[in-house]
């Protein structure tokens, strides 16, 4: 089969129905790029399937060998999942109990609990869900109370998560780079401007009070949505990047720039 931009819903759906056939699954759901306004021709079909319990790898396998001859099953590097190639698409379906993924939401709407990068994905994942198989109404019900606003003390714990670690601790994004520049590791250089980015632009998405959506696409989709940003942010952040790779000698004097005009919008928004 041939899979392309214009019939990947159908496709999509076909596959929700497979799983939809076992009784221990009560939500398929498609998710990532195929559910925003970037998706591509060559972007992957992200699948999420919500059972009670675990599904058996047995089962699993139907499906996934049911639809093609190269499937790669029970991933196991970030989510459970299996995967596979079907006609020119890549297929990545995750597998998550209806109790694990209500408590994600419970950690980051009721407890609001921080994460150091990435604190409220998951929320954005559930909101964002396009139904397509939901036995009972749960998830409709799990989306409905994702949909509130965004809470003021969930965007105050992500800041004093994140934010002293940009710069101010002992063990800081910063001076980790300090110490691995003082030492030639360009891979520990790599790493710790990577996790500085990642605390940096969760930061900004709860200042702008914004579920945060993931690795993709993220300074289009700060700029396009965030009207509360430090000034200069893309070409700070982009000679940040770039430093790192060709220049060293910028980098830390890049940091402390970004980590300044941070600093003077936090305080602009009472938020330090």
């Amino acid at each position: 089969m041939t899979t392309t931009t214009e019939n990947k819903s159908t496709v999509a759906q076909r596959i929700a129905d497979r799983y939809a056939s076992v009784g221990l699954v009560e939500t398929v759901a498609l998710a990532g790029s195929q559910t925003t306004p970037y998706a591509g021709p060559k972007s992957d079909i992200d699948m999420y399937v919500y059972s009670r319990s675990p599904l058996p790898i047995g089962l699993r396998m139907e499906v996934a060998r049911s639809h093609s001859s190269r499937a790669e099953l029970d991933n196991q590097f970030w989510e459970p999942g299996d995967e596979w190639v079907e006609g020119t698409c890549h297929i990545d379906v995750m597998f998550r109990t209806q109790r694990w993924i209500e408590d994600q939401i419970d950690r980051i709407l009721e407890r609001h609990e921080a994460s150091v990068g990435y604190s409220t994905c998951l929320w954005h994942n559930v909101l964002t869900s396009r139904t397509l198989f939901d036995r009972s109404g749960w998830f409709a019900r799990l989306q409905s109370r994702a949909r509130q606003p965004y809470p003021w003390q969930l965007k105050g714990a992500i800041i004093s998560k994140n934010y002293p670690i940009l710069r101010d601790t002992l063990s800081s994004y910063r001076a980790q780079l300090e110490s691995a520049l003082e030492q030639g590791d360009l891979i520990g250089v790599n790493h710790r401007v990577a996790a500085f980015s990642a605390s940096l632009v969760d930061i900004l998405f709860a200042v702008n009070e914004l579920p945060h959506p993931g690795e993709k696409r993220l300074l289009e989709i700060l700029e396009a949505h965030c009207k509360k940003l430090p000034r200069e942010f893309r070409e700070d952040l982009s000679n940040l990047l770039r430093s790192s790779g060709n220049d060293l000698c910028s980098l830390l004097p890049t940091l402390d720039l970004l980590v300044d005009r941070l600093e003077e919008l936090l305080r602009s928004e009472g938020l330090l």
